[in-house]
């Protein structure tokens, strides 16, 4: 037994994957439109199947008129036969034989009037009926249509020369058959018996039947064609709308893979309203995204270097001097030097590693409903606990429960809250009061965090928030902070989808206003917890 054939290839994919994905969207579309009228093309099957039906009708009623015929003749007086036959043939335009019982010829319409048809040979044809006749044989090829027999004029003209006289004689019912002329024009025939045992026989040129199918064919092919241009061409203009902006942002793709262009501009198509639109705008702004994220790394990366110079050859300075100085106390402050440097260096570190992991972990992070309000009353009353320093004091204004609910991680928004805490708590005065407010408003949660400080200036608000940048209060010592604090908080806030800013207190006093908006989880939403 023959093992079974899988098809699929190796890599899994159907062959019939792997056979269009050989094409490029242009011969694909035209394929496939094409495709869809060749069903059309199935009407030159309606075609032999109509030319059928007409040829058997026209059977019939030539086998009716024909037996009408006979019984006339069987009423009518003998001198009046030819006439009668000869009328006949000039209204049905058929060739009328009359036979006697033994099979003799004994009367024919084309020697009482002139013939009504004549059978052309192919030698005698036009061009233009050369090129019907190749159509027929065609289309008959195609359709595997049933080629009826050539029609012959027998040598001896008797009865028994033509079947279907026989047949109607040894039966006594009307025969018809069809057959081919010379030219593919059909020949009907019928063969009735008459009363006297004698019989008639009527063969007619039915070249009306061929040009009627030949004018269907027409017609048919001419719609045909029509639709196979209008399809080619509709398919042609979908191409280009969809495979010329494909290729367009293909290419962009590419360069920007490839990063041999600094500033590579992605099109964003914006007359396109459609998917492709959706899609070119998609791929410019994540492209943005891209060399944004490239840029702060760059830029990250070089701070970092320069951050971390400083410490190290300040305790390298430290190390060497250990080697040439003899004095002990000397040698004490040189150790308390070089320890504070690596105090220094390994705060700097695990900062580093922390604002290298915010926004990956970020992304990857299951957000769930957060009560902002509960979570700063525990953590207020949990700092209130191990004690505050320099006897500042906390005040939080706790909204109702259930009200100032975020979707976030919670471990994160503490980061956040503790960073901006520690900040107001440190440029406080002694016995100074931090105030924490939770509100909501217009769908978003408001956390602001006010201190009495010496506030921060406006030229600085902003530059606060970049990596390494730090303005310390007065008299605290060098390198106690890596500032990357606030530009940490401001990672994670963008993370969650909201804005951190700092500006004066509301009340116009002396001090610094941070306010952190993060978007309102909306509780009445049964699927927020799940998403």
């Amino acid at each position: 037994m023959a093992p079974a054939t899988d098809s699929r290839r190796s890599d899994g994919a159907p062959l019939a994957v792997r056979w269009s994905g050989r094409l490029s969207l242009t011969p694909r579309i035209l394929a496939i439109n094409v495709f869809a009228l060749a069903l059309l093309a199935g009407g030159f099957f309606y075609l032999d199947s109509y030319r059928t039906r007409i040829v058997d009708a026209r059977l019939e009623q030539s086998a009716r008129e024909l037996q009408l015929l006979a019984i006339g003749l069987a009423n009518a007086p003998a001198d009046r036969h030819d006439s009668l036959i000869a009328a006949y043939a000039r209204q049905t335009r058929d060739r009328v034989r009359r036979y006697a019982p033994d099979g003799r010829l004994v009367a024919d319409s084309f020697a009482m009037d002139a013939p009504r048809y004549r059978l052309r040979s192919p030698d005698e044809e036009q061009l233009r009926r050369h090129i019907a006749r190749f159509l027929d044989k065609m289309v008959d090829s195609v359709v595997d249509a049933d080629r009826p027999p050539d029609f012959e004029e027998p040598a001896i003209d008797r009865a028994d020369a033509w079947p279907e006289v026989a047949a109607a004689r040894r039966t006594g019912r009307p025969q018809a058959t069809n057959r081919y002329a010379p030219d593919r024009t059909f020949m009907i025939s019928a063969a009735v018996r008459m009363k006297d045992g004698g019989s008639l026989l009527a063969t007619e040129n039915a070249r009306d039947i061929t040009r009627v199918v030949r004018a269907e064919r027409f017609r048919l092919g001419i719609v045909l064609a029509a639709a196979i241009l209008a399809s080619v061409l509709l398919s042609l203009f979908l191409a280009r709308t969809i495979v010329q902006p494909l290729q367009r942002l293909a290419r962009a793709a590419v360069r920007v893979r490839l990063g041999r262009a600094r500033e590579v501009t992605v099109p964003r198509l914006p007359e396109r309203r459609d998917e492709i639109g959706m899609l070119a705008r998609a791929l410019s702004d994540m492209s943005h995204a891209l060399r944004q994220r490239i840029d702060a790394t760059d830029a990250f990366a070089a701070d970092v270097s320069h951050e971390l110079k400083n410490p190290i050859a300040s305790l390298r300075s430290a190390l060497d001097a250990l080697d040439r100085v003899e004095q002990p106390d000397l040698r004490a402050q040189l150790m308390a030097i070089a320890q504070d440097d690596v105090r220094r260096l390994d705060r700097l570190v695990t900062d580093i590693a922390e604002a290298s992991r915010v926004d990956a972990e970020l992304s990857r992070t299951r957000f769930e409903p957060i009560d902002l309000g509960l979570l700063i009353e525990k953590m207020v009353i949990a700092r209130e606990a191990r004690g505050v320093p320099r006897g500042v004091r906390l005040a939080f204004a706790r909204p109702r429960k259930d009200v100032a609910v975020v979707l976030g991680e919670e471990g994160r928004l503490i980061r956040v809250l503790d960073n901006l805490i520690d900040n107001a708590v440190s440029f406080s005065p002694d016995g100074g009061l931090v105030q924490i407010i939770a509100t909501v408003a217009d769908d978003q949660v408001f956390v602001s965090v006010e201190d009495e400080g010496p506030g921060v200036p406006e030229s600085e608000r902003e530059h606060i928030f970049r990596r390494f940048h730090s303005v310390r209060p007065e008299g605290e010592a060098f390198g106690k902070h890596s500032g990357l604090g606030l530009a940490i908080a401001r990672s994670i806030v963008e993370g969650h989808q909201g804005r951190i800013s700092i500006g004066d207190r509301e009340d116009a006093q002396k001090g610094a206003r941070f306010v952190v908006r993060l978007p309102m989880a909306v509780a009445r939403d049964p699927g927020i917890a799940s998403e």
